[in-house]
């Protein structure tokens, strides 16, 4: 089964690797009575330590809770590579210690792999073992959580298999748990091997080897161990019995008859009211006893089903609740499938304010279940450490989440030509910072012979700037809360991202219509006259000013015109110039040709604010022609850190107020820049 690395679940099997260390083994050993009964080898395994293990399928790494692990009975088959067709032997003691688990039984099966295992043991192969186990259920360990199993202590991310039922162990060559061993006695050694016990010793450490001790279940050896745990020696084993050789014929006729018997037996059981339970029989091998079981099994009564709320609720389950009442038309891209589900399951209809508070209220400890003491559920819902030792829901974050979507969604509703226009500048405190612009005073001189090299000198220009902090707080009052009225936490936050909008206006174009002494005759960028009006040629002599600007040493500045800001009374000539081929003058005097020069050239900005008659240097007819700002900025807004947009934050409102408070702040500074990036245009005499 294939189980994803991003979202791990419960597998139909897990297969734990355990590193295993053998004996050399083989029937008996050489010296003993010819005539006594064969000897099968023995293995006995540490099969797992109870640690972590990385393994195919899953992100984190798994530990599996023994106190969980249900052992159907002591004898358990024993496979090569998790292949039913490739049986090695069986368990007889299976158990769980000191948080291990233990096993020990014969390699009782005559197959290739059986005999794969014993010829690898006795070359010295290190076999490890795999364990097969069904997952009933699990647990995922966050980061930064601990847990206790098997009697340590695991941090987090971590899978935690808390029920399971063994099903299998395998001889594999790779495993996952280092710290496990298994020993198979009982095998063949060579004449010149030195013995690897000593039978007057039975101490693990005195042999200095690892596994030669087998383990002891519930205070008993295997069979075959004496009765400390301790292998028996080597040399004590008998060696094999002539064996006659079976005739293959014979035995290939028992094993017919035995399947024949095995079929009619299922048959018989299954008659004809479970030909599907008998055809599952016959396939898988079942014996009669586990087919009467599962006919048992689906024959019973089942018991009615029970319906089991979803009592869980997070922070973000509420959040989306909040998002898709309010009608914001993006919630889709901001919460997963699962969790707009859940929120749409819980919440139908749609949640309330009351709704939303009472549920962060319970999730911090109140044990109400109205709303008529509304100060105590504002009280539980603002305050997660009252009577809560975990709280999954912060009324706070929530709220603050779902105001600052509708606090943005206010503050981009309003006109924001400012932005197209000017520089950015990030700062990281409020005060004033200054900006150089190096200008070159001399040209590059003659070199002359022997290579030496006049010095130059070179001249700075500085400009200034500074951010304030604008904000503004409103209240969701208590008439709101009464009135359940959630559309209070989404208009409030609307009208803080507006107030912000429309303050980082109000500042810009109040710094930049105050121009008076900025675009003038005497710096060359600042034309009068009828002929300046927004046409071709009022916008080809603005472009011939432009692009006759000179440094302080009086060489060209070197940058082109890229924007004409209008005011709303020329947004239509200023869009033809941009976009048309050509401009046709019905006026007998025309001077000009009907193709227009100026198209594509300068992009065309349109704001409101530049002939509001509430700002100084409004007008109706001047219009600029400016640089781009990445180039030679005409002004800068400076935003703290480069936070471009307000901030809001929510918190219950003072003692004397009953209601839900919310504040929005917004820091920047406005300041104009270099006189060169711009001509301006009166329009008129």
């Amino acid at each position: 089964m294939t189980i994803s690395n991003h979202n791990p679940k419960p597998p139909d099997r897990l297969e734990m690797t355990a590193q295993l260390e053998f004996l050399p083994a083989d029937v008996a050993a050489e010296g003993s009575d010819p005539g006594a009964p064969v000897r099968l080898p023995r293995f006995s395994m540490v099969a797992y330590t109870g640690g972590p293990m990385r393994l195919t399928g899953w992100r984190y790494p798994v530990v599996v809770d023994l106190a969980g692990l249900s052992i159907p009975s002591q004898s358990r088959p024993i496979r090569f590579g998790h292949d039913a067709n490739s049986g090695v032997g069986h368990t007889d003691m299976i158990g769980v210690q000191e948080g291990r688990l233990l096993a020990a039984g014969v390699v009782s099966r005559d197959t290739m792999a059986a005999r794969e295992v014993v010829a690898s043991s006795k070359n010295g192969f290190p076999w490890q073992a795999s364990i097969g186990a069904g997952i009933e259920k699990f647990d995922f360990v966050r980061e930064n959580q601990t847990v206790l199993v098997n009697g340590k202590e695991f941090n987090g991310p971590i899978n935690v298999v808390r029920k399971s039922t063994l099903g299998e162990i395998s001889f594999v060559d790779l495993g996952a748990d280092g710290n496990t061993s298994v020993s198979v006695l009982g095998a063949k050694a060579s004449a010149k091997e030195k013995p690897l016990m000593d039978e007057s010793k039975t101490d693990k450490q005195d042999q200095g080897s690892v596994g030669t001790e087998a383990p002891k279940v519930d205070g008993q050896a295997p069979a075959g161990m004496d009765a400390g745990g301790a292998a028996p020696a080597v040399q004590a084993v008998a060696p094999p019995a002539t064996v006659t050789a079976a005739d293959p014929v014979m035995d290939m006729r028992a094993k017919v008859a035995t399947e024949q018997e095995r079929i009619a037996a299922v048959r018989k059981i299954c008659g004809d009211e479970h030909p599907g339970i008998a055809a599952q029989a016959i396939r898988d091998g079942w014996d009669a006893n586990r087919t009467e079981l599962e006919i048992l099994r689906t024959t019973r009564p089942k018991a009615p089903a029970v319906h089991v709320p979803d009592n869980s609720l997070s922070g973000t389950i509420l959040e989306a609740a909040c998002m898709v009442t309010a009608g914001l038309g993006d919630a889709e891209k901001m919460y997963d499938e699962k969790t707009l589900d859940a929120a749409s399951k819980r919440f139908r209809g749609g949640i309330g304010l009351q709704e939303l508070l009472l549920e962060a209220a319970w999730a911090n400890g109140y044990t109400g279940r109205n709303f008529r003491d509304s100060r105590s559920v504002l009280r539980f819902a603002f305050s997660q450490d009252i009577q809560a030792e975990v709280s999954t829901v912060d009324i706070g974050g929530i709220l603050s989440n779902v105001a600052n979507k509708f606090l943005l969604e206010g503050f981009f509703s309003v006109e924001r030509t400012w932005r197209n226009i000017c520089a950015v500048r990030n700062v990281s405190d409020f005060k004033t910072v200054t900006s150089y612009r190096l200008i070159g005073t001399d040209q590059y001189e003659l070199v002359a012979p022997g290579g030496e090299l006049k010095h130059g000198t070179l001249g700075n220009e500085s400009y200034t700037n500074r951010a304030d902090t604008y904000g503004l707080m409103l209240s969701v009052d208590r008439r709101d809360i009464i009135n359940d009225d959630l559309g209070a936490i989404t208009t409030v936050p609307r009208k803080l991202g507006r107030g912000s909008g429309l303050k980082i206006n109000d500042v810009f174009w109040t710094t930049f219509l105050a121009n008076s002494s900025f675009f003038t005759a005497g710096n060359k960028n600042y034309l009068t006259g009828t002929d300046t009006a927004l046409s071709i040629d009022g916008l080809t002599k603005a472009e011939v000013a432009f692009m006759d600007q000179v440094d302080a040493d009086g060489k060209p500045i070197g940058i082109m015109p890229a924007i004409v800001l209008v005011p709303t009374a020329l947004s239509s000539i200023g869009t033809m110039l941009y976009k048309s081929l050509e401009i046709r003058d019905t006026t007998s005097t025309t001077k000009y040709p009907v193709a227009n020069p100026h198209q594509g050239k300068f992009r065309t900005e349109v704001s409101r604010y530049l002939a509001n008659s509430r700002y100084t240097g409004n007008s109706a007819k001047a219009w600029y022609l400016l640089s781009d700002p990445a180039d030679l900025p005409v002004i800068e807004v400076a935003f703290i850190n480069g936070q471009e947009s307000p901030t809001i934050e929510t918190a219950q409102a003072d003692f004397d107020t009953l209601g839900i408070q919310m504040r929005g702040f917004h820091d920047f500074g406005v300041a104009l820049q270099d006189a060169r990036g711009g001509v301006k245009s009166k329009g008129e005499a």
